[in-house]
């Protein structure tokens, strides 16, 4: 397997979902609270891109061993292994090898932090094995943008603020609401990237026995619940900010509303996955980079 076949197995330009919410997690801490835990934060953050990386190489692996005799030019063309012609059982060893060193660290962090780690985490774990694996997987229900959205871009920074506050007492039930909604922007821009990818990808999901929240509100309802989750998440950051989680210079990140009208915008005219998906990603990307831009200069400026 070749450095550049290992980086579209893994997705690793679809890192950012995940990097993004540990940032706001970090610059969520250091605003409300001035103290941050380098050691147990970078730890987290290894273990959690490295977990990510199985996570997007079983939904690989699950969609390939999954598809059915139907499925073998899909197989063949599409999917990654198959494409490549890669070993199956190499695959899965690869992706245990992965989850098993994020999984090892994530228990030394649990001995070192506590009991909510392990909560956290094993929720994480389940998702992400799930979203693909099991007998009804998450991507095929009217489920998964949720899921997704709110483990990535909630369950992330929650964790990444955890591990900075557990020798305190300011983590309380209070703060997690508050997290959620200083994470908001993440979480549904997550949750429209997924969609967009469903959206564009409603036929062959249909041939696969895949039956998204697509298939239930078709495909016009799905393209304004799409529109709605960005405009969610714009709201959400305004509320954080108007509360005083965030600070004021995050309002800057309203400034990349034009872009992303336009994006939403392109994926109203055509949804076809290899012409206008890239909107969605380039949409995550572009919020991603305004938010965590925009609330450093906040803690940098006062």
């Amino acid at each position: 397997m070749t450095v550049s076949v290992f980086l579209e197995l893994v997705e690793i330009k679809a890192k950012i979902a995940s990097i993004w919410p540990f940032l706001l997690g970090m610059i969520f801490v250091q605003a409300n609270f001035h103290h941050l835990n380098w050691g147990v934060s970078l730890l987290f953050f290894v273990a959690m891109v490295l977990f990510n990386m199985a996570v997007d190489i079983n939904d690989n692996y699950q969609d390939y061993t999954k598809a059915g005799n139907q499925a073998a030019e899909w197989k063949k063309h599409t999917n990654i292994i198959g494409v490549h012609h890669l070993a199956v059982t190499r695959i899965f060893v690869l992706m245990a090898s992965l989850a098993s060193v994020a999984g090892v660290i994530g228990l030394y962090l649990v001995w070192r932090t506590g009991w909510p780690l392990l909560a956290m985490g094993v929720f994480c774990f389940l998702v992400g094995y799930l979203y693909a694996g099991g007998p009804k997987p998450l991507s095929g229900t009217p489920t998964g943008e949720f899921f997704a959205g709110f483990t990535m871009g909630y369950m992330i920074m929650l964790i990444t603020v955890y591990l900075n506050l557990y020798q305190t007492t300011a983590f309380t039930i209070g703060l997690l609401a508050r997290v959620l909604l200083a994470s908001g922007i993440a979480v549904m821009a997550i949750a429209a990237l997924l969609l967009a990818n469903n959206i564009c990808d409603a036929d062959e999901d249909l041939s696969l026995d895949r039956k998204t929240i697509v298939y239930y509100l078709g495909k016009q309802r799905a393209l304004w619940l799409f529109a709605s989750f960005y405009v969610i998440g714009y709201l959400s950051l305004v509320v954080s900010v108007a509360l005083g989680d965030l600070p004021k210079w995050s309002l800057l990140a309203l400034l990349s509303i034009p872009v992303i009208a336009r994006n939403v915008r392109g994926l109203f005219r055509v949804q076809v996955k290899k012409e206008t998906f890239i909107l969605a990603v380039r949409s995550l990307g572009i919020l991603a980079l305004v938010t965590v831009v925009a609330e450093l200069l906040g803690l940098w400026l006062g």
